[in-house]
């Protein structure tokens, strides 16, 4: 909280002793990396910031892009299986957006889908043979399968002004965040036009033994697959044994 009031006081010095060279825009993220420990729960990060004049503000937090494959289940023979999958790039595994109010009412929807805010502006790649009816169906599943995870959300944030320049917003980091590279970019929107932009990076990273697991996972899929089976009926083995004996 000390470092939190020392940087708004900074912001706000800033602005007022050189009003010539004020930024229109400026904002900070509580942390630049999220760190993750065995155990680790999810956290909470808070992007604070100030204004030069009126305004709306748009926040967007997204990262780190990879290829997601969306898969089909039908019903055969009484048993539900994949019959059909899709495949597409560029798809943000986490995405939140915040604004000071809706975005409909701040923003028109050709800038909305200029800077992929909100769900259905996320530019994501389909196959190029795939069907129009197809890219909505799986599209749709898409987004359903990350808000249940947690790692989207249907309805924006809501980024709060403290004052006539300062803003804040906090975003809620599940504990399945994946880790790489984030972008959280900052829009200063004013009668449907953005007046100011500005991005800043954030690194989500494994740290410790997890971090050791999870890069062996990844480098050695096939043997940590083995090194994981021989690990449970060893555990079963055990239990069994010491069941026995009691």
């Amino acid at each position: 909280m000390r470092r939190l009031l020392a940087l708004l006081i900074l912001f706000v010095a800033a602005l007022t002793a050189q009003p010539a060279r004020a930024q229109p825009l400026v904002f900070d993220l509580s942390s630049h990396l999220i760190a993750i420990t065995t155990g680790f729960s999810g956290t909470e990060l808070l992007l604070f910031g100030a204004t030069e004049g009126e305004g709306d503000v748009i926040v967007t937090l997204r990262g780190p892009e990879t290829t997601a494959v969306v898969r089909k289940k039908t019903r055969v023979a009484g048993i539900w299986i994949n019959t059909e999958r899709l495949s597409f790039g560029g798809v943000p595994a986490f995405y939140r957006v915040a604004s000071s109010r809706p975005l409909d009412q701040i923003a028109p929807p050709a800038l909305r889908a200029r800077h992929q805010i909100g769900l259905e502006n996320l530019r994501m790649t389909p196959p190029v043979d795939a069907r129009p009816e197809d890219i909505q169906t799986f599209r749709s599943g898409l987004l359903r399968n990350q808000e249940t995870r947690s790692l989207y959300a249907s309805e924006p944030g809501r980024v709060t002004f403290l004052g006539p320049r300062l803003f804040r917003t906090r975003v809620v980091l599940p504990a399945n965040v994946p880790p790489g590279a984030y972008t959280a970019e900052v829009l200063l929107v004013r009668n449907g036009q953005v007046l100011a932009a500005q991005t800043t990076p954030m690194f989500v990273s494994k740290i410790g033994l997890g971090a050791e697991v999870y890069e062996f996972a990844h480098r050695h899929a096939a043997l940590y697959g083995i090194l994981a089976i021989l690990l449970a009926v060893l555990s079963g083995w055990g239990a069994g044994v010491a069941f026995r004996r009691a």
